[in-house]
């Protein structure tokens, strides 16, 4: 009977270790999942090493990553340039790309270098990265001063440009310049949890149900200052917090239309792409989900963006593609098969999460551009 007694309790001291153990690894992944570094690119991206650099030219590792079309930053610690198109008519070994570089932009590009192709393109600020006068400007949110850049154009139909996952807001800068030959003023936000904003409460991010507050502040300046109404246009979370602001904002009624690129619409697919990518093991990873949903406060009882089509009142268009592993786009399907009197679905393929505008710029812009004429 003693023996079985303390076999029992053995059982059961191991049962309780190996479940606070468990807690323990779900609360660690749900942090890898929620807790970024400003401006610090996604993980799971191949690295790939730099052969050579010479005449507006890089030589890269051959994959999958380093063949995708268009327009991508190449990002490592130290360094960042931009890269065009893959040139297929120059010499190359058989194991490299070639692609054509744009610009250096901080360090340099010397062989060895191990670099990620991410969709931020630009650093620094409209005006150094682009040529585009701006104001550097703070928007009293309910945390304190958001800072944003606002490059001012001709009319009173402004565009509020919100980041994403991974990213800063020096990544909607790639839309910038067209935007401002539409003569139309931009706000570039920074909200909780960015470089210069007010921290979140507690240090985590929660994939746009709280940070829509700071988009919303956001438009009530633009209000403020001259705008009639406003468009937003947003990537990632950045796009789950303009579709919580048309349904929730008391100013949804001055929101002209939203641009939606690779939107979280799944709370639950994306956060297990994110214990994923940050290698959490797969036997976790179903804790580490429910960890996170806990610790951002994304309850069952809480609908996710875009889940009442009924509930939209302004056209949309949807940038997205089956290629985003990190915000499954059979979402976006759904929302634009719901909805086909107001939601416009651009198919973009061979693109990860929140490069869309990377894959194909000149499509991009002319969809973009299509959308906006109405709403100007």
């Amino acid at each position: 009977m003693r023996t079985a007694t303390a076999t029992a309790a053995a059982v059961t001291t191991t049962l309780l270790g190996a479940g606070a153990a468990a807690i323990a690894a779900g609360r660690y992944a749900a942090d890898a999942a929620l807790r970024h570094e400003p401006g610090r690119p996604l993980p799971g991206g191949p690295k790939l090493s730099v052969h050579s650099s010479a005449d507006g030219r890089v030589a890269l590792t051959r994959s999958l990553a380093s063949l995708r079309p268009g327009t991508y930053g190449l990002d490592a610690p130290g360094v960042h340039a931009a890269v065009g198109p893959v040139l297929t008519d120059v010499p190359h070994d058989p194991d490299t790309v070639v692609r054509r570089l744009l610009a250096v932009t901080h360090g340099s590009l010397d062989p060895g270098t191990r670099v990620t192709l991410t969709p931020q393109v630009h650093l620094g600020n409209p005006r150094t990265a682009l040529g585009l006068d701006h104001a550097d400007v703070d928007i009293p949110g309910e945390l304190g001063a958001l800072p944003a850049w606002f490059v001012p154009g001709a009319r009173d139909t402004w565009v509020i440009t919100v980041h994403g996952l991974g990213t800063s807001r020096e990544h909607p800068m790639v839309v910038m310049p067209f935007l401002h030959r539409l003569r139309l003023p931009v706000l570039g936000l920074a909200y909780r949890g960015d470089l210069g904003a007010p921290a979140s409460p507690d240090g985590l991010g929660h994939l746009g149900e709280s940070e829509w507050r700071d988009l919303d502040a956001a438009i009530r300046y633009a209000l403020r200052y001259g705008a009639r109404r406003v468009v937003l246009h947003g990537w990632s979370t950045g796009a789950a917090m303009a579709l919580h602001a048309v349904e929730r904002s008391a100013l949804a009624d001055r929101i002209a239309g939203l641009v939606l690129d690779s939107p979280v619409l799944d709370w639950h697919a994306t956060l297990r792409g994110l214990a994923a990518a940050r290698r959490t093991p797969a036997a976790l990873l179903p804790l580490a989900v429910r960890a996170a949903e806990g610790r951002a406060g994304l309850r069952s009882d809480r609908r996710p963006p875009g889940a009442d089509p009924g509930a939209l009142r302004v056209p949309v268009l949807i940038f997205h593609g089956p290629d985003d592993t990190l915000a499954p786009w059979e979402p976006s399907r759904r929302l634009a098969a719901a909805r086909p009197d107001l939601v416009t679905l651009r198919t973009v393929r061979h693109a990860p999460h929140g490069a869309m505008w990377n894959a194909d710029p000149a499509g991009y812009e002319e969809a973009l551009r299509r959308f906006l004429t109405p709403l100007m």
